[in-house]
């Protein structure tokens, strides 16, 4: 039986078609002269650009204003004067003193502290008592001072850190005019106080009066290590000093 195959062998290409090979040849030579014709006008643009509006003087330019520098808030300068000079006050009027009350609370929600307070006296050599290093979160009040919210300076005492540890002090340095500091009372009132200055003084050169002289208000004057330490007494160079006056009480 014979097999049809309608262009001849089974292995050959089929015919051309003549009118399919002109019309292929006509569209060929249309896309070359389109393709020449689009190179030709690019060129006559290129050559006279400002008849087209294409000169760089003539295209509108943004201009950019540089953006204001995010200044960081500058950080508050230490409280410095001689020693006979006054503690520095707040820019808010005083309020008036209250009776005496032992201190039972120091509060300073900026630096998160939330700490018992301790009375606390003078050793042997005549310095002031520190709280014990074993509790880190212990604040100490000099009790032969006025306790805070009486008239003249009540002075309290915290350690900057320990062998193992930050201790109640260490952030101290950061408060800032204005900041408000609460100590809660024995008697269920709480003394509010507001920072007017933060002093870092030499040991050799404590403000003493400035520290414990007599005051026509209420004062609060929180004191701790600073500067460098030194492995060689094992004490830092420096106090940190913080100046506060009672700007207003409540019932706690």
């Amino acid at each position: 039986m014979s097999s049809y195959y309608p262009y001849g062998g089974q292995n050959q290409p089929p015919p051309q078609d003549k009118g399919s090979t002109a019309l292929r040849a006509v569209l060929i030579t249309a896309a070359i002269a389109g393709v020449v014709t689009v190179v030709a006008g690019l060129l006559i643009v290129l050559r006279s650009p400002e008849e087209y509006g294409l000169q760089s003087s003539s295209r509108d330019t943004l201009n950019l204003q540089a953006q204001p520098k995010q200044s960081a808030q500058p950080e508050q300068a230490w409280f410095q004067a001689p020693a006979n000079v006054p503690p520095p006050l707040p820019q808010i009027t005083p309020a008036p003193p209250m009776l005496p009350s032992t201190p039972v609370r120091l509060v300073i929600e900026r630096l998160g502290i939330n700490a018992p307070i301790q009375s606390v006296g003078l050793k042997k050599d005549g310095s002031i008592q520190v709280p014990p290093s074993e509790n880190h979160n212990l604040v100490g009040w000099y009790r032969n001072m006025s306790t805070p919210g009486e008239v003249g300076p009540a002075v309290l005492l915290g350690h900057k850190d320990t062998r193992t540890r930050a201790a109640v002090f260490a952030r101290l340095p950061e408060l800032k005019n204005g900041d408000t500091i609460e100590v809660k009372r024995q008697d269920k009132t709480t003394a509010v106080f507001t920072v007017g200055g933060v002093e870092q003084a030499d040991k050799k050169t404590f403000p003493t009066q400035r520290v414990y002289g007599e005051q026509q208000n209420a004062q609060l004057h929180l004191i701790t290590c600073g500067g460098t330490y030194d492995r060689t007494t094992g004490h830092y160079t420096d106090n940190v000093i913080v100046y506060a006056t009672m700007t207003s009480s409540y019932r706690s």
